[in-house]
């Protein structure tokens, strides 16, 4: 018997890291998750390899800020399971670059990502939820919306913004049954990590090392770190969690500034 047993749960920006994982995990406990994503060759392999180890898992192809998409995604989700139950709003994109190097498109490619494609999941997903009297809706945030990252004015903006957002969602919604909660990462092993080390002087893994140093627990984290901890968060052992965000990023946030 799994934690999610009978559950549908809907991820987007499901097929690589931080949801891949998520989509894995979830699916290994007994869900049957729709993972979205915009990488169609990943997606596909996804899906068959959950079903091939007697799991469940389909993949949609479909852009997190296109709110057609997001709501064939919440349909298809009803369509084939009758319900839903669990989503993470977890799609994202980042941009290294200073607010004087700044184009209007750039503006709107990470606020139509980072912010409005959560709302849009969460604009469809809600009514879903109250119909049924119950559901759980996860954002992943980031500890950028806690720390003025050099050189990422607007991606740290648009994370403050979720979690802003995340707190309204609760206090306007949670009385009808719906539960609100967010993760925060800090320096997690994915591939959008990677992508922003690309221009530096030195290798990534050079670069890995010296931050994991830096880290309390001395390590970077993985995406299987994150995942386990959004199933703790919307699984019903942490029912009285609610407007919450919680920060994943091995103490980072405690180190003084000298």
């Amino acid at each position: 018997m799994g934690r999610f047993d009978n559950q549908t749960v809907l991820i987007t920006g499901g097929t690589s890291g931080i949801g891949l994982a998520c989509s894995e995990l979830f699916a290994q406990e007994g869900a049957r998750v729709v993972s979205m994503s915009i990488q169609q060759a990943e997606g596909q392999a996804l899906q068959e390899r959950i079903r091939t180890s007697g799991q469940e898992c389909v993949f949609h192809y479909g852009d997190a800020s296109s709110e057609a998409d997001v709501q064939r995604a919440v349909q298809l989700a009803l369509d084939r399971y009758g319900r839903l139950d669990v989503v993470h709003a977890n799609a994202g994109l980042l941009r290294n670059q200073r607010i004087t190097d700044l184009t209007v498109e750039d503006f709107h490619a990470l606020i139509n990502v980072n912010l409005l494609g959560p709302a849009l999941l969460a604009k469809h997903a809600i009514p879903v939820m109250e119909r049924q009297g119950r559901g759980v809706i996860c954002f992943t945030t980031s500890v950028a919306a806690d720390i003025g990252f050099p050189g990422h004015a607007i991606y740290c903006a648009s994370k403050a913004a979720l979690v802003a957002m995340l707190r309204c969602l609760t206090t306007d919604h949670s009385p009808r049954g719906v539960r609100f909660v967010g993760v925060s990462p800090g320096t997690i092993d994915t591939p959008m990590l990677a992508k922003s080390c690309e221009g530096w002087d030195k290798p990534k893994d050079v670069l890995y090392a010296e931050v994991a140093r830096k880290i309390p627990v001395q390590r970077l984290g993985t995406p299987r770190d994150v995942a386990q901890a959004v199933a703790f968060l919307v699984s019903d052992e942490a029912g009285f969690i609610n407007g919450s965000v919680v920060h994943l990023e091995g103490g980072t946030l405690a180190l003084p500034p000298w």
